[in-house]
Protein backbone atom coordinates (compact mmCIF):
# COMPACT_ATOMS: atom_id res chain seq x y z
CA UNK A 1 0.00 0.00 0.00
CA UNK A 2 1.15 3.53 -0.81
CA UNK A 3 -0.07 6.48 1.26
CA UNK A 4 0.48 10.21 0.84
CA UNK A 5 0.52 12.36 3.97
CA UNK A 6 0.87 16.07 4.71
CA UNK A 7 3.13 16.74 7.69
CA UNK A 8 4.40 19.92 9.34
CA UNK A 9 7.80 19.67 10.99
CA UNK A 10 10.64 21.81 12.32
CA UNK A 11 13.48 22.60 9.87
CA UNK A 12 15.93 20.29 11.63
CA UNK A 13 13.50 17.39 11.17
CA UNK A 14 12.86 18.21 7.51
CA UNK A 15 16.60 18.27 6.78
CA UNK A 16 17.11 14.53 7.30
CA UNK A 17 15.10 11.55 6.02
CA UNK A 18 15.90 9.62 9.20
CA UNK A 19 14.38 12.39 11.33
CA UNK A 20 11.32 12.48 9.06
CA UNK A 21 10.93 8.73 9.57
CA UNK A 22 11.20 9.18 13.33
CA UNK A 23 8.48 11.85 13.24
CA UNK A 24 6.16 9.63 11.19
CA UNK A 25 6.62 6.71 13.57
CA UNK A 26 6.18 8.92 16.66
CA UNK A 27 2.95 10.36 15.23
CA UNK A 28 1.58 6.89 14.52
CA UNK A 29 1.30 7.46 10.77
CA UNK A 30 2.98 4.09 10.20
CA UNK A 31 4.72 1.37 12.23
CA UNK A 32 8.36 0.47 11.90
CA UNK A 33 7.75 -3.08 10.73
CA UNK A 34 5.59 -2.19 7.75
CA UNK A 35 7.22 1.11 6.64
CA UNK A 36 9.53 0.12 3.78
CA UNK A 37 10.32 3.56 2.45
CA UNK A 38 9.59 7.29 2.50
CA UNK A 39 9.75 9.72 -0.42
CA UNK A 40 9.42 13.48 -0.04
CA UNK A 41 7.20 14.79 -2.87
CA UNK A 42 6.79 18.48 -1.99
CA UNK A 43 8.51 20.86 0.41
CA UNK A 44 7.74 24.45 1.39
CA UNK A 45 8.75 26.76 4.24
CA UNK A 46 6.16 28.48 6.41
CA UNK A 47 7.88 31.54 7.89
CA UNK A 48 4.75 33.52 8.75
CA UNK A 49 5.21 33.09 12.49
CA UNK A 50 8.10 33.21 14.92
CA UNK A 51 8.46 29.44 14.93
CA UNK A 52 9.42 28.33 11.42
CA UNK A 53 7.94 25.12 10.04
CA UNK A 54 8.48 23.11 6.89
CA UNK A 55 5.43 21.65 5.16
CA UNK A 56 6.09 18.29 3.55
CA UNK A 57 4.06 16.00 1.34
CA UNK A 58 5.47 12.51 1.83
CA UNK A 59 4.71 9.17 0.21
CA UNK A 60 4.81 6.21 2.57
CA UNK A 61 5.44 2.71 1.24
CA UNK A 62 3.62 0.32 3.56
CA UNK A 63 4.63 -3.31 3.00
CA UNK A 64 5.69 -2.27 -0.47
CA UNK A 65 9.05 -1.48 -2.06
CA UNK A 66 9.82 2.05 -3.29
CA UNK A 67 9.97 2.53 -7.04
CA UNK A 68 13.18 3.95 -8.46
CA UNK A 69 13.36 7.62 -9.37
CA UNK A 70 10.83 10.44 -9.31
CA UNK A 71 9.97 10.29 -13.00
CA UNK A 72 10.21 8.23 -16.18
CA UNK A 73 12.71 9.69 -18.67
CA UNK A 74 11.45 10.71 -22.11
CA UNK A 75 12.70 8.58 -24.99
CA UNK A 76 13.81 10.96 -27.73
CA UNK A 77 13.66 9.40 -31.20
CA UNK A 78 15.99 9.74 -34.16
CA UNK A 79 14.67 12.36 -36.60
CA UNK A 80 17.38 12.26 -39.28
CA UNK A 81 14.91 11.60 -42.11
CA UNK A 82 12.00 13.65 -40.78
CA UNK A 83 10.66 17.01 -42.02
CA UNK A 84 12.43 20.10 -40.68
CA UNK A 85 11.36 23.12 -38.66
CA UNK A 86 13.54 26.12 -37.85
CA UNK A 87 13.83 27.29 -34.24
CA UNK A 88 15.23 30.80 -33.90
CA UNK A 89 16.82 31.18 -30.48
CA UNK A 90 18.35 28.69 -28.03
CA UNK A 91 16.81 30.06 -24.86
CA UNK A 92 14.31 27.99 -22.85
CA UNK A 93 11.51 28.58 -25.37
CA UNK A 94 13.67 27.45 -28.28
CA UNK A 95 15.32 24.50 -26.52
CA UNK A 96 12.04 23.05 -25.26
CA UNK A 97 10.46 23.63 -28.68
CA UNK A 98 13.32 21.70 -30.28
CA UNK A 99 13.07 18.78 -27.84
CA UNK A 100 9.30 18.61 -28.30
CA UNK A 101 9.70 18.60 -32.08
CA UNK A 102 11.97 15.56 -31.72
CA UNK A 103 9.35 13.82 -29.58
CA UNK A 104 6.80 14.45 -32.34
CA UNK A 105 9.04 13.33 -35.21
CA UNK A 106 10.24 16.68 -36.58
CA UNK A 107 13.91 17.56 -37.13
CA UNK A 108 14.72 20.89 -35.43
CA UNK A 109 17.27 23.26 -36.91
CA UNK A 110 18.18 25.62 -34.08
CA UNK A 111 19.91 28.88 -34.92
CA UNK A 112 21.39 31.03 -32.18
CA UNK A 113 23.02 34.42 -32.74
CA UNK A 114 25.27 34.04 -29.70
CA UNK A 115 27.85 31.51 -28.60
CA UNK A 116 27.53 28.21 -26.77
CA UNK A 117 26.81 28.49 -23.06
CA UNK A 118 30.39 27.93 -21.90
CA UNK A 119 31.98 30.32 -24.41
CA UNK A 120 29.53 33.00 -23.25
CA UNK A 121 31.21 33.07 -19.84
CA UNK A 122 34.37 34.70 -21.21
CA UNK A 123 32.43 37.47 -22.94
CA UNK A 124 30.26 38.06 -19.88
CA UNK A 125 33.28 38.34 -17.60
CA UNK A 126 34.73 41.02 -19.89
CA UNK A 127 31.75 43.31 -19.28
CA UNK A 128 32.89 44.02 -15.72
CA UNK A 129 36.61 44.03 -16.58
CA UNK A 130 36.68 46.16 -19.73
CA UNK A 131 33.19 47.73 -19.58
CA UNK A 132 32.59 46.55 -23.15
CA UNK A 133 29.52 44.61 -24.21
CA UNK A 134 29.67 42.13 -27.10
CA UNK A 135 26.32 42.76 -28.85
CA UNK A 136 26.06 39.09 -29.87
CA UNK A 137 27.36 37.37 -26.72
CA UNK A 138 26.21 38.70 -23.36
CA UNK A 139 23.75 37.98 -20.57
CA UNK A 140 20.83 38.02 -23.05
CA UNK A 141 22.26 36.47 -26.23
CA UNK A 142 23.74 33.00 -26.45
CA UNK A 143 22.83 29.42 -25.65
CA UNK A 144 20.41 29.25 -22.74
CA UNK A 145 19.19 32.81 -23.28
CA UNK A 146 18.84 35.33 -20.46
CA UNK A 147 17.83 32.58 -18.01
CA UNK A 148 21.16 30.77 -18.23
CA UNK A 149 22.87 33.35 -16.02
CA UNK A 150 20.03 34.47 -13.79
CA UNK A 151 19.78 31.80 -11.10
CA UNK A 152 17.68 29.29 -13.03
CA UNK A 153 14.58 30.13 -11.03
CA UNK A 154 11.79 27.74 -11.99
CA UNK A 155 8.80 29.00 -10.04
CA UNK A 156 5.83 29.81 -12.27
CA UNK A 157 2.15 30.63 -12.01
CA UNK A 158 1.56 29.52 -15.63
CA UNK A 159 0.47 26.00 -14.71
CA UNK A 160 -2.82 26.21 -16.62
CA UNK A 161 -1.01 26.84 -19.92
CA UNK A 162 0.73 23.49 -20.00
CA UNK A 163 2.60 20.79 -18.10
CA UNK A 164 5.02 22.70 -15.87
CA UNK A 165 5.95 19.46 -14.09
CA UNK A 166 7.18 18.02 -17.38
CA UNK A 167 9.48 21.00 -17.91
CA UNK A 168 11.10 20.30 -14.54
CA UNK A 169 11.44 16.59 -15.37
CA UNK A 170 13.18 17.38 -18.67
CA UNK A 171 15.66 19.53 -16.74
CA UNK A 172 16.25 16.64 -14.31
CA UNK A 173 16.71 14.21 -17.20
CA UNK A 174 19.48 16.48 -18.44
CA UNK A 175 21.31 16.76 -15.14
CA UNK A 176 19.40 19.10 -12.81
CA UNK A 177 19.04 18.11 -9.16
CA UNK A 178 15.77 16.25 -8.52
CA UNK A 179 15.04 18.66 -5.66
CA UNK A 180 13.51 20.97 -8.28
CA UNK A 181 10.60 18.50 -8.42
CA UNK A 182 10.08 18.89 -4.68
CA UNK A 183 10.73 22.47 -3.64
CA UNK A 184 7.91 25.02 -3.75
CA UNK A 185 10.30 27.61 -5.25
CA UNK A 186 12.72 25.47 -7.26
CA UNK A 187 15.95 26.76 -8.78
CA UNK A 188 18.95 25.15 -10.45
CA UNK A 189 21.63 27.78 -9.87
CA UNK A 190 23.66 29.68 -12.40
CA UNK A 191 26.71 27.49 -11.70
CA UNK A 192 24.85 24.28 -12.63
CA UNK A 193 22.44 25.41 -15.32
CA UNK A 194 25.04 25.71 -18.13
CA UNK A 195 25.88 21.99 -18.02
CA UNK A 196 22.15 21.16 -18.07
CA UNK A 197 21.66 23.36 -21.13
CA UNK A 198 24.67 21.76 -22.81
CA UNK A 199 23.15 18.31 -22.19
CA UNK A 200 19.89 19.42 -23.81
CA UNK A 201 21.84 20.55 -26.87
CA UNK A 202 23.62 17.19 -27.02
CA UNK A 203 20.23 15.43 -27.02
CA UNK A 204 19.06 17.56 -29.94
CA UNK A 205 22.19 16.78 -31.98
CA UNK A 206 22.30 13.10 -31.05
CA UNK A 207 18.75 12.65 -32.31
CA UNK A 208 19.50 14.22 -35.69
CA UNK A 209 18.71 17.87 -35.04
CA UNK A 210 21.08 20.75 -35.75
CA UNK A 211 22.31 23.60 -33.54
CA UNK A 212 24.10 26.53 -35.20
CA UNK A 213 25.83 29.12 -33.00
CA UNK A 214 26.87 32.62 -34.08
CA UNK A 215 24.13 32.34 -36.69
CA UNK A 216 21.88 35.38 -36.73
CA UNK A 217 18.47 35.66 -38.34
CA UNK A 218 18.40 38.83 -40.44
CA UNK A 219 14.91 38.39 -41.89
CA UNK A 220 12.03 36.09 -42.67
CA UNK A 221 11.47 34.58 -46.11
CA UNK A 222 7.88 35.53 -46.89
CA UNK A 223 5.87 34.50 -49.95
CA UNK A 224 2.36 35.96 -49.95
CA UNK A 225 0.92 35.13 -46.54
CA UNK A 226 3.35 32.33 -45.79
CA UNK A 227 6.73 32.19 -44.04
CA UNK A 228 8.95 29.73 -45.87
CA UNK A 229 12.15 30.14 -43.88
CA UNK A 230 14.76 32.62 -42.66
CA UNK A 231 17.68 34.63 -43.95
CA UNK A 232 20.77 34.24 -41.75
CA UNK A 233 24.34 35.42 -41.45
CA UNK A 234 26.89 33.10 -39.88
CA UNK A 235 30.13 34.29 -38.35
CA UNK A 236 32.85 31.74 -39.01
CA UNK A 237 36.62 31.40 -39.57
CA UNK A 238 36.22 32.62 -43.15
CA UNK A 239 34.17 35.67 -42.15
CA UNK A 240 30.48 36.43 -42.42
CA UNK A 241 28.48 34.16 -44.73
CA UNK A 242 24.86 34.81 -45.73
CA UNK A 243 22.46 31.97 -46.47
CA UNK A 244 18.84 30.88 -46.35
CA UNK A 245 17.16 28.10 -44.37
CA UNK A 246 13.76 26.70 -45.27
CA UNK A 247 10.91 25.41 -43.13
CA UNK A 248 8.24 26.68 -40.76
CA UNK A 249 9.70 29.01 -38.13
CA UNK A 250 9.35 28.99 -34.36
CA UNK A 251 10.50 32.49 -33.43
CA UNK A 252 11.89 32.33 -29.88
CA UNK A 253 14.38 35.19 -29.87
CA UNK A 254 13.99 36.39 -26.27
CA UNK A 255 12.97 39.76 -24.88
CA UNK A 256 16.09 41.69 -25.96
CA UNK A 257 16.22 41.01 -29.71
CA UNK A 258 15.38 44.58 -30.63
CA UNK A 259 16.74 44.23 -34.16
CA UNK A 260 14.12 41.52 -34.75
CA UNK A 261 11.34 43.81 -33.52
CA UNK A 262 12.61 46.58 -35.81
CA UNK A 263 12.67 44.21 -38.78
CA UNK A 264 9.13 43.00 -38.10
CA UNK A 265 7.87 46.58 -37.76
CA UNK A 266 9.57 47.79 -40.94
CA UNK A 267 8.14 44.83 -42.89
CA UNK A 268 4.62 45.39 -41.57
CA UNK A 269 4.47 42.14 -39.64
CA UNK A 270 1.74 42.73 -37.05
CA UNK A 271 3.14 43.49 -33.60
CA UNK A 272 1.97 45.68 -30.75
CA UNK A 273 3.52 47.54 -27.86
CA UNK A 274 2.83 45.92 -24.48
CA UNK A 275 3.14 46.90 -20.86
CA UNK A 276 6.16 46.05 -18.75
CA UNK A 277 7.77 47.18 -15.49
CA UNK A 278 10.90 49.20 -14.77
CA UNK A 279 12.85 50.27 -11.70
CA UNK A 280 16.08 49.19 -10.04
CA UNK A 281 17.76 46.25 -8.35
CA UNK A 282 17.62 46.48 -4.55
CA UNK A 283 20.48 44.82 -2.69
CA UNK A 284 20.55 44.05 1.06
CA UNK A 285 23.05 42.14 3.19
CA UNK A 286 21.72 38.57 3.05
CA UNK A 287 21.92 38.18 6.84
CA UNK A 288 19.61 41.16 7.27
CA UNK A 289 16.95 39.58 5.04
CA UNK A 290 17.42 36.27 6.90
CA UNK A 291 16.82 38.01 10.25
CA UNK A 292 13.70 39.79 8.98
CA UNK A 293 12.11 36.83 7.22
CA UNK A 294 12.92 34.24 9.89
CA UNK A 295 12.18 36.55 12.87
CA UNK A 296 15.50 35.64 14.42
CA UNK A 297 18.44 37.90 15.26
CA UNK A 298 20.77 35.00 14.44
CA UNK A 299 19.48 34.73 10.89
CA UNK A 300 18.74 31.48 9.09
CA UNK A 301 20.65 29.12 11.36
CA UNK A 302 21.88 25.72 10.24
CA UNK A 303 18.79 24.16 8.67
CA UNK A 304 17.08 26.93 6.72
CA UNK A 305 18.00 28.21 3.25
CA UNK A 306 18.90 31.84 2.56
CA UNK A 307 15.65 33.74 2.94
CA UNK A 308 13.47 34.96 0.08
CA UNK A 309 10.87 37.70 0.07
CA UNK A 310 8.05 38.83 -2.17
CA UNK A 311 6.35 42.22 -2.00
CA UNK A 312 3.41 43.52 -3.99
CA UNK A 313 1.71 46.88 -3.53
CA UNK A 314 -0.39 49.49 -5.28
CA UNK A 315 0.66 53.13 -5.55
CA UNK A 316 -1.40 55.67 -7.49
CA UNK A 317 -3.12 53.01 -9.53
CA UNK A 318 -0.01 51.06 -10.57
CA UNK A 319 1.59 47.94 -9.19
CA UNK A 320 4.89 48.20 -7.34
CA UNK A 321 6.50 44.85 -6.67
CA UNK A 322 9.62 42.77 -6.19
CA UNK A 323 10.78 40.80 -9.21
CA UNK A 324 13.22 37.93 -9.74
CA UNK A 325 14.39 37.80 -6.11
CA UNK A 326 17.88 36.29 -5.72
CA UNK A 327 18.66 35.20 -2.15
CA UNK A 328 22.38 34.94 -1.53
CA UNK A 329 22.97 36.27 -5.04
CA UNK A 330 24.82 38.87 -7.07
CA UNK A 331 23.85 41.80 -9.27
CA UNK A 332 25.26 41.58 -12.80
CA UNK A 333 25.61 43.92 -15.81
CA UNK A 334 23.03 42.68 -18.34
CA UNK A 335 23.21 45.13 -21.24
CA UNK A 336 23.00 43.61 -24.73
CA UNK A 337 24.58 46.45 -26.67
CA UNK A 338 26.55 49.70 -26.47
CA UNK A 339 25.34 52.79 -24.60
CA UNK A 340 23.06 50.72 -22.34
CA UNK A 341 23.19 50.03 -18.64
CA UNK A 342 20.94 47.22 -17.48
CA UNK A 343 21.25 45.11 -14.33
CA UNK A 344 19.91 41.71 -13.39
CA UNK A 345 20.32 39.28 -10.51
CA UNK A 346 21.57 35.72 -10.23
CA UNK A 347 22.46 33.13 -7.59
CA UNK A 348 24.52 29.98 -7.49
CA UNK A 349 22.89 26.73 -6.43
CA UNK A 350 24.23 27.25 -2.88
CA UNK A 351 22.88 30.83 -2.67
CA UNK A 352 25.77 31.68 -0.40
CA UNK A 353 26.71 35.23 -1.44
CA UNK A 354 26.78 37.80 1.41
CA UNK A 355 24.05 39.74 -0.40
CA UNK A 356 20.46 39.22 -1.47
CA UNK A 357 18.85 41.23 -4.25
CA UNK A 358 15.58 41.70 -6.07
CA UNK A 359 14.25 43.81 -8.88
CA UNK A 360 11.97 46.52 -7.50
CA UNK A 361 9.77 47.73 -10.30
CA UNK A 362 6.77 49.85 -11.21
CA UNK A 363 4.10 48.65 -13.60
CA UNK A 364 3.91 50.61 -16.86
CA UNK A 365 0.96 50.42 -19.21
CA UNK A 366 0.95 51.51 -22.83
CA UNK A 367 -1.30 54.47 -22.02
CA UNK A 368 1.32 55.73 -19.55
CA UNK A 369 3.53 56.68 -22.50
CA UNK A 370 1.38 59.82 -22.80
CA UNK A 371 2.21 60.91 -19.22
CA UNK A 372 4.62 63.86 -18.85
CA UNK A 373 5.70 62.36 -15.51
CA UNK A 374 7.09 59.42 -17.46
CA UNK A 375 8.38 61.26 -20.53
CA UNK A 376 8.78 65.03 -20.35
CA UNK A 377 9.77 67.25 -23.26
CA UNK A 378 13.50 66.76 -22.73
CA UNK A 379 13.06 62.96 -22.66
CA UNK A 380 11.04 63.03 -25.88
CA UNK A 381 13.71 65.18 -27.52
CA UNK A 382 16.36 62.67 -26.40
CA UNK A 383 14.35 59.82 -27.94
CA UNK A 384 13.82 61.79 -31.16
CA UNK A 385 17.55 62.36 -31.47
CA UNK A 386 18.00 58.59 -31.35
CA UNK A 387 15.14 57.90 -33.76
CA UNK A 388 16.40 60.38 -36.33
CA UNK A 389 18.80 57.74 -37.70
CA UNK A 390 15.71 55.61 -38.45
CA UNK A 391 13.87 58.58 -40.02
CA UNK A 392 11.26 58.35 -37.27
CA UNK A 393 9.89 60.58 -34.52
CA UNK A 394 8.36 59.77 -31.16
CA UNK A 395 4.79 58.49 -31.34
CA UNK A 396 3.24 56.87 -28.24
CA UNK A 397 1.00 54.81 -30.54
CA UNK A 398 3.96 53.26 -32.40
CA UNK A 399 4.18 49.48 -31.94
CA UNK A 400 7.79 49.95 -30.77
CA UNK A 401 7.08 52.83 -28.38
CA UNK A 402 7.62 50.84 -25.17
CA UNK A 403 10.88 49.53 -26.57
CA UNK A 404 12.00 53.11 -27.29
CA UNK A 405 11.22 53.96 -23.65
CA UNK A 406 13.37 51.02 -22.51
CA UNK A 407 16.23 52.21 -24.68
CA UNK A 408 15.93 55.75 -23.33
CA UNK A 409 16.01 54.63 -19.69
CA UNK A 410 18.98 52.33 -20.27
CA UNK A 411 20.96 55.07 -22.01
CA UNK A 412 20.04 57.46 -19.20
CA UNK A 413 21.49 54.99 -16.68
CA UNK A 414 24.60 54.56 -18.85
CA UNK A 415 25.14 58.30 -18.90
CA UNK A 416 24.74 58.42 -15.10
CA UNK A 417 27.34 55.64 -14.89
CA UNK A 418 29.90 57.84 -16.68
CA UNK A 419 29.33 56.07 -20.03
CA UNK A 420 30.59 52.78 -18.62
CA UNK A 421 29.02 49.75 -16.97
CA UNK A 422 29.57 51.45 -13.60
CA UNK A 423 26.04 51.34 -12.22
CA UNK A 424 24.24 54.35 -10.72
CA UNK A 425 23.34 53.63 -7.11
CA UNK A 426 21.78 55.20 -4.01
CA UNK A 427 21.19 54.00 -0.49
CA UNK A 428 17.58 52.92 0.02
CA UNK A 429 16.55 55.32 2.81
CA UNK A 430 18.34 58.18 1.05
CA UNK A 431 16.32 57.44 -2.07
CA UNK A 432 13.05 57.46 -0.16
CA UNK A 433 13.96 60.74 1.59
CA UNK A 434 15.43 62.51 -1.48
CA UNK A 435 18.92 62.61 0.01
CA UNK A 436 22.18 62.23 -1.85
CA UNK A 437 24.24 59.25 -0.64
CA UNK A 438 27.66 60.41 0.48
CA UNK A 439 28.91 56.83 0.39
CA UNK A 440 27.66 53.46 -0.77
CA UNK A 441 27.71 50.07 0.98
CA UNK A 442 29.77 47.16 -0.30
CA UNK A 443 28.07 45.44 -3.21
CA UNK A 444 28.17 42.26 -5.28
CA UNK A 445 28.08 44.32 -8.49
CA UNK A 446 31.57 43.68 -9.87
CA UNK A 447 31.63 46.49 -12.47
CA UNK A 448 31.45 49.08 -9.68
CA UNK A 449 28.88 51.55 -8.36
CA UNK A 450 28.67 55.33 -8.54
CA UNK A 451 26.53 57.40 -6.19
CA UNK A 452 23.85 59.32 -8.08
CA UNK A 453 20.53 60.91 -7.02
CA UNK A 454 18.24 58.27 -8.52
CA UNK A 455 15.24 59.99 -6.94
CA UNK A 456 16.04 62.93 -9.21
CA UNK A 457 16.91 61.48 -12.61
CA UNK A 458 14.50 58.53 -12.72
CA UNK A 459 11.15 59.58 -14.23
CA UNK A 460 8.85 60.82 -11.46
CA UNK A 461 6.23 58.31 -12.61
CA UNK A 462 8.65 55.59 -11.46
CA UNK A 463 10.60 57.21 -8.59
CA UNK A 464 7.58 58.51 -6.63
CA UNK A 465 5.85 55.14 -6.80
CA UNK A 466 8.99 53.30 -5.77
CA UNK A 467 9.42 55.61 -2.80
CA UNK A 468 5.87 55.01 -1.59
CA UNK A 469 6.16 51.29 -2.29
CA UNK A 470 9.32 51.06 -0.18
CA UNK A 471 7.49 52.76 2.68
CA UNK A 472 4.71 50.18 2.43
CA UNK A 473 7.17 47.29 2.38
CA UNK A 474 9.13 48.78 5.28
CA UNK A 475 5.92 48.95 7.35
CA UNK A 476 5.21 45.29 6.63
CA UNK A 477 8.73 44.08 7.40
CA UNK A 478 10.52 46.12 10.05
CA UNK A 479 14.13 46.71 9.09
CA UNK A 480 13.60 46.24 5.36
CA UNK A 481 13.68 49.99 4.63
CA UNK A 482 17.27 50.77 5.57
CA UNK A 483 20.38 52.58 4.40
CA UNK A 484 22.24 49.28 4.63
CA UNK A 485 20.50 48.48 1.33
CA UNK A 486 21.11 50.23 -1.97
CA UNK A 487 19.34 50.64 -5.29
CA UNK A 488 21.31 49.74 -8.43
CA UNK A 489 19.99 50.85 -11.81
CA UNK A 490 18.61 50.14 -14.36
CA UNK A 491 16.14 47.24 -14.05
CA UNK A 492 14.30 47.41 -17.38
CA UNK A 493 14.27 43.94 -18.96
CA UNK A 494 11.45 42.50 -16.87
CA UNK A 495 9.62 41.33 -20.01
CA UNK A 496 9.33 41.95 -23.72
CA UNK A 497 8.19 45.47 -24.68
CA UNK A 498 6.47 43.99 -27.75
CA UNK A 499 3.89 41.30 -28.45
CA UNK A 500 4.00 39.53 -31.82
CA UNK A 501 0.34 38.95 -32.48
CA UNK A 502 -0.63 35.31 -33.02
CA UNK A 503 -3.82 33.30 -33.43
CA UNK A 504 -5.06 31.89 -30.14
CA UNK A 505 -5.83 28.43 -31.55
CA UNK A 506 -3.05 27.75 -34.06
CA UNK A 507 -0.38 29.88 -32.30
CA UNK A 508 0.65 31.10 -35.75
CA UNK A 509 1.06 34.76 -36.55
CA UNK A 510 -2.38 36.21 -37.30
CA UNK A 511 -1.49 36.81 -40.96
CA UNK A 512 1.57 34.72 -41.76
CA UNK A 513 1.21 30.94 -41.97
CA UNK A 514 4.22 28.96 -40.82
CA UNK A 515 5.38 31.56 -38.29
CA UNK A 516 4.99 30.61 -34.64
CA UNK A 517 5.94 33.52 -32.30
CA UNK A 518 7.14 31.85 -29.12
CA UNK A 519 8.04 32.51 -25.52
CA UNK A 520 9.06 35.62 -23.65
CA UNK A 521 10.38 37.49 -26.67
CA UNK A 522 7.05 37.17 -28.44
CA UNK A 523 5.18 38.44 -25.38
CA UNK A 524 3.66 35.11 -24.29
CA UNK A 525 5.79 34.01 -21.33
CA UNK A 526 7.57 35.36 -18.28
CA UNK A 527 10.38 33.16 -17.04
CA UNK A 528 12.13 29.88 -17.79
CA UNK A 529 9.28 27.45 -17.13
CA UNK A 530 6.53 29.45 -18.84
CA UNK A 531 8.83 29.94 -21.85
CA UNK A 532 9.48 26.20 -21.92
CA UNK A 533 5.76 25.49 -21.79
CA UNK A 534 5.13 27.91 -24.66
CA UNK A 535 7.96 26.32 -26.63
CA UNK A 536 6.31 22.93 -26.32
CA UNK A 537 2.93 24.34 -27.34
CA UNK A 538 4.39 26.03 -30.41
CA UNK A 539 6.19 22.81 -31.35
CA UNK A 540 2.92 20.87 -31.21
CA UNK A 541 1.18 23.40 -33.46
CA UNK A 542 4.16 23.42 -35.83
CA UNK A 543 3.95 19.61 -36.06
CA UNK A 544 0.29 19.77 -37.06
CA UNK A 545 1.08 22.51 -39.57
CA UNK A 546 3.73 20.30 -41.20
CA UNK A 547 1.39 17.32 -41.14
CA UNK A 548 -1.31 19.25 -42.97
CA UNK A 549 0.95 21.05 -45.44
CA UNK A 550 3.57 18.48 -46.44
Amino acid sequence: MVLEKQIRVLPEVASDIGSIKGYILDEGLADAGSLHGIRVLKRSIDARHRTIYVNLTVRLYINEAMEEGLFTPIEYRNVDDCPCAIVVGAGPGGLFAALKLIELGVRPIVIERGKDVHSRRKDISQISRSHKVDPESNYSFGEGGAGAFSDGKLYTRSKKRGDSEKILKVFCQHGADSNILIDAHPHIGTNRLPSVIESMRETIIRCGGEVHFQTKMTGLLIQGNKVEGVEVVKIGPSGVVSSEMYGPVILATGHSARDVYRWLSSHEVEIESKGLAVGARLEHPAVLIDRIQYHNKNGKGRYLPTAEYSFVGQVSGRGVYSFCMCPGGTVVPAASGPEQLVVNGMSSSERNSPWSNSGMVVELRVEDLHSPQLLDDSAIQHINNRLSVESKTWNPSDSLSMMYLQEYLEELAWLQGNRRQTAPSQRMSDFVNNHISGSLPESSYSAGLISTPMHFWLPQFVSKRLQEGFKQFGNRSKGFLTNEACLIGMESRTSSPVRIIRDRETLQHIRLEGLFPCGEGAGYAGGIVSAGIDGERCAEKCFFYLKNNC
